[in-house]
């Protein structure tokens, strides 16, 4: 049987990962393509012997890809370990690390909608793989030979050595029992609902916590996903949020479609975003548990993050957006916390990646330890630090539309006012960022793949916030 596409359609990664829509560009032939050029890098990067782990999560054809790339990165010369299930890709990133692997590979689209699958590449230090790894790949995707003949079965690549299958989950529960104290977790009187949104994290906190003290919604297999696509932000929670606003029930933690992001819902049914969750776990990482270290944060996300950095003595770095860029800076540092406004955070202690589960039994933990529901302990952080409002919308227009309102935050150098607030300083490390002498900010920034344009804001009060946007839009005559 012939693998090859019908015309070699160009293959980019974006921010995280090859995605793209399964039987019209995301197939076996383009996955043969993919891999092959991942393990012609690891054998430029890596010499003769190179290592890999495989994953995939719960989408559709997820184990046969994932079996399908094994086979193909195996008879490429690659030693390659599959997992026996599907599981998270901070699983993945973990087990790259902890088994000594060159790389990791995930099948997942992550909390694309359901007609998506995908690729990410971890690197060796257990994160994302660094956009100079990311080209290194995408430059041998056009060179890589592919004959079009199936590479050999997976019971072949067993018997000789290159290919075998291991249960990663269990060792991964193993590692989160030592960095988290689940002992007093499960000891509380607290009921977590957990939201799997029916992606790859499906049991874990079942298996942590045990069933006494855990709900579980959508932890059943549906590659749908019921039609909502696994990303796990406020207008995809509602579900959750009337189960935890029922008594009984103290949190809520929902995760996206391969659990590396993270959404949280307090005791009230009230949906708590990443800004405050990073800006949590700054405060109790460091009061509660006396650590220490940089802080490391996307563009896009809250500056209440430079007041705690300047409170606390702490370096504070920002980055360009995508976990790609903070992952290094974690690997390579001493990172106390990093993490990006879409719901990725990581944590000193753990892995330099986004881990979803992770972070949300962390708050947790939080809430044991300081005997306070998470209401209370958002309402702490804003009385110390102060009112810290932020806001989103993605705007779908033509991409004419996009490009004239790109041309002109060019030209004229950004917006002279937000809202009737000054533009004191415009920042361009990643779109434009228009701040305010009220500390309040405005950013504008296009998708790279779709015509959108993304426009983030952050001020005093939530009305505040959603004004900025509000004019921006009115500006650049997008809405």
């Amino acid at each position: 049987m012939s693998l090859l596409p019908m015309a070699d359609s160009p293959i980019k990664f974006g921010t995280d990962g090859w995605r793209a829509v399964i039987a019209r560009d995301y197939t076996f032939a383009n996955l043969e393509r993919v891999a092959r050029a991942t393990a012609a890098w690891l054998h430029d990067a890596y010499g003769d012997t190179p290592r890999i782990v495989i994953g995939h999560d719960t989408r559709f054809l997820g184990r046969e890809f994932a079996t399908f790339t094994a086979r193909v990165l195996a008879d490429a010369g690659v030693h390659t370990t599959l997992t026996t299930s599907f599981l998270s890709t901070p699983a993945i990133s973990w087990a790259t690390q902890a088994m000594g692997c060159d790389a990791g590979i995930v099948i997942t689209a992550s909390h694309n909608p359901p007609e998506y699958n995908g690729y990410k590449i971890k690197a060796h230090f257990g994160g994302p793989a660094t956009p100079d790894m990311i080209s290194a790949v995408e430059a041998q995707i056009p060179s890589v030979d592919v004959s079009g003949d199936e590479p050999p079965t997976a019971e072949a690549l067993i018997e000789g050595g290159m290919l075998d299958v291991k249960d990663v989950q269990t060792q991964y529960l193993g590692a989160m029992r030592e960095i988290l104290d689940i002992e007093a977790i499960a000891g509380s009187d607290l009921t977590v609902v957990h939201d799997a949104m029916f992606g790859a994290g499906q049991g874990v906190v079942t298996s942590l916590l045990g069933t006494a003290r855990v709900v579980e919604l959508h932890h059943d297999l549906n590659p749908g996903f019921h039609g909502t696509p696994p990303e796990p932000i406020d207008r995809n929670l509602s579900k959750l949020r009337s189960v935890v606003a029922e008594p009984g029930h103290d949190v809520g933690i929902a995760n996206d479609g391969d659990a590396d992001r993270i959404g949280m819902v307090d005791e009230n049914g009230d949906f708590v975003d990443s800004h405050r969750l990073l800006a949590l776990l700054v405060k109790y990482l460091h009061e509660e548990r006396g650590l220490s270290g940089s802080i490391v944060k996307t563009f896009s996300t809250t500056h209440m993050l430079d007041k705690m950095a300047e409170a606390y003595g702490f370096d504070i770095e920002t980055v360009p957006i995508g976990f790609k860029h903070i992952a290094p800076k974690i690997a390579t540092g001493d990172v106390l916390v990093g993490g990006e406004e879409s719901g990725g955070i990581a944590a000193k202690g753990h892995i330099p990646e986004r881990d979803g589960i992770y972070i949300g039994l962390l708050i947790v933990e939080m809430m044991v330890k300081r005997d306070m529901p998470l209401s209370a302990l958002v309402d702490e952080l804003l009385d110390q630090f102060g009112p810290h409002h932020c806001y989103r919308e993605d705007i779908h227009i033509s991409d004419a539309q996009k490009q004239s309102a790109l041309k002109r935050l060019s030209k004229e150098g950004g917006l002279d006012t937000v809202n009737g607030h000054d533009v004191v300083e415009l920042d361009t490390l990643d779109g434009y960022k228009h701040l305010t002498k009220e500390n309040g900010w405005l950013l504008v920034r296009p998708s790279g793949t779709e015509p959108v344009l993304r426009v983030y804001s952050e001020a005093d009060t939530p009305e505040a916030a959603r004004a900025l946007v509000h004019d921006a839009r009115a500006q650049l005559d997008v809405g």
